[in-house]
């Protein structure tokens, strides 16, 4: 056996693990794209399907049948009302990432804070009522046990277009990309059990990458052409460094719409649960990669053929213009203040490993872990034997522990320190629940290129100051979107009243 089914067996959690039978599945298919207006309904389920990853047939899980699931694509200040029914294994709710939404269709359950939710039972249904304030790209996707259903393929796009016609540069067409790894073993994927997490200490890193849910996936493309893409990652703990070697790439916006100033990169780092929006300039015809590049090597996410038919129209003027935006550098404006007071919260990230070897100690870290480097020992960690923990450094509260309160108006700054100390320091993507936030600092450096965010990736011993701004009333969550961090107690909740 492998190291890890020695483990699985050695410890009993071969029992109780969740089917991997595809016996009677019907195949996943193609995602759909679903234009919604104002006042209209949708309807979405959860439920298992049957999808081939390479040589592998394996049981996964589906919105509509589709991984990743329909994207849906509204205007802002629209309204929608989504008719969910579970039809998964396992009690489920849906999780409207990103949106400034209603707090009781926040889709947080009762186990994971004071949720407005309760859990949806297997047969079960709830109408969602979602509202689209922020223009950008946005996803939806399980807050229970979402080590387990969101690595098995629930997951989908919201692509919410701007009022204003001219809040984007012209482009041929868009894209939405969804990058996410897979771990199989044997030809399945990697077992779960139905009562715990594993994986606790660095979460599940893949061995299988896939875009939109296709180990092989391809695009084609006209010589000149200018694509939009809108890349969300929603892979339980891999960053992802995304580049496409050959064509041009400009970093129009993230999380929450556009940033203050456009720019040409390289590449851009993605962290799980964050969004990033560029266009991409095919200059030259012939094959290209789509590329997630690490320190150590390259790997082949997808394939672009440019053909040499050359696009009718240009935008390759309205591609070299780099735009800026208006709210953002008005936003600048008011910011210096921020930049100098001190924080109005404090937070560390803290790994304890009660019992186990310690990781710690102020060794020579890496700021960015990009693969499982310790995988044996990985598996071994749950929720019983390691605590990730967020700790108010004013109170000395811990995770569900912490309740902050704050009014709408506010404006809080937050400081958040990734403790190189604790026993097992690495980076996470800190998400947080109905509101926006700026990134100011880093490590006390000022942010140079604002944007609208919900989460936010803090290296290890980094220092990250946020300014949250307080437009929502209700009871939110914030927590680590390393999905294994998340079940192993990562989070808080804090109040927003009128």
């Amino acid at each position: 056996m492998r190291q890890g089914e020695i483990y699985r067996a050695a410890t009993g959690t071969m029992r109780n693990l969740f089917s991997a039978d595809t016996t009677g599945l019907r195949d996943a298919t193609s995602t759909e794209i679903v234009e919604l207006r104002d006042g209209d309904s949708f309807d979405l389920k959860a439920t298992p399907v049957r999808k081939r990853l390479g040589e592998a047939v394996v049981r996964m899980l589906a919105y509509n049948g589709s991984i990743p699931g329909p994207t849906l694509r509204v205007s802002q200040g629209s309204e929608v009302t989504i008719n969910f029914t579970n039809e998964a294994d396992i009690e489920t709710t849906v999780h409207w990432h990103g949106l400034r939404l209603d707090n009781r269709y926040d889709g947080v359950p009762r186990a994971h804070h004071q949720g407005m939710q309760t859990p949806i039972p297997v047969g079960g249904g709830f109408t969602y009522k979602l509202r689209f304030p922020d223009s950008g790209i946005y996803w939806y996707h399980p807050h229970v046990r979402e080590d387990y259903t969101q690595e098995l393929g629930l997951y989908g796009n919201i692509i919410v277009a701007p009022i204003d016609p001219a809040y984007w540069a012209p482009v041929h067409r868009e894209l939405a990309l969804v990058l996410d790894d897979i771990l199989l073993e044997g030809g399945n994927i990697a077992p779960f059990s139905q009562t715990e997490s594993d994986r606790t200490a660095m979460g599940r890193y893949g061995n299988v990458m896939l875009v939109n849910g296709e180990t092989e996936y391809s695009i084609e493309a006209g010589r000149g052409e200018v694509v939009r893409l809108y890349l969300t990652n929603t892979a339980n703990a891999r960053p992802f460094n995304f580049r496409i070697p050959g064509a041009r790439m400009k970093l129009v916006g993230g999380d929450s719409g556009r940033i203050e100033r456009e720019q040409l990169v390289a590449e851009v780092l993605i962290a799980p649960s964050e969004r990033v929006i560029i266009d991409v300039l095919f200059q030259q015809a012939g094959p290209l990669r789509l590329e997630h590049r690490t320190p150590e090597q390259a790997y082949t996410l997808g394939t672009v053929t440019v053909h040499e038919t050359p696009i009718e129209r240009s935008y390759a003027r309205e591609f070299s213009t780099l735009r800026t935006s208006p709210e953002l550098v008005a936003e600048r404006a008011r910011l210096e203040a921020d930049l100098q007071r001190p924080p109005d919260k404090t937070l560390a990230l803290v790994a304890e490993m009660t019992g186990m070897q310690h990781h710690g100690g102020g060794y020579s870290h890496v700021e960015i872990e990009w693969e499982d480097t310790m995988e044996m020992h990985n598996q071994m960690t749950t929720p019983r034997n390691m605590s990730w923990k967020l700790v108010d450094r004013e109170t000395g509260a811990e995770n569900h522990g912490i309740h902050w309160s704050f009014r709408v108006g506010d404006r809080v700054k937050v400081r958040i320190v990734n403790d190189p100390h604790s026993d097992h320091p690495m980076q996470h993507p800190f998400h947080i629940h109905g509101e926006r936030f700026l990134v100011l600092s880093r490590d006390g450096v000022p942010n140079e290129n604002l944007v609208w965010k919900d989460t936010v990736l803090i290296r290890t011993g980094e220092t990250v100051n946020l300014l949250m701004e307080m437009s929502n009333p209700g009871s939110w969550m914030a927590h680590c979107h390393i999905a294994e961090h998340l079940e192993g107690g990562m989070m808080l909740s804090f109040q927003v009243h009128q």
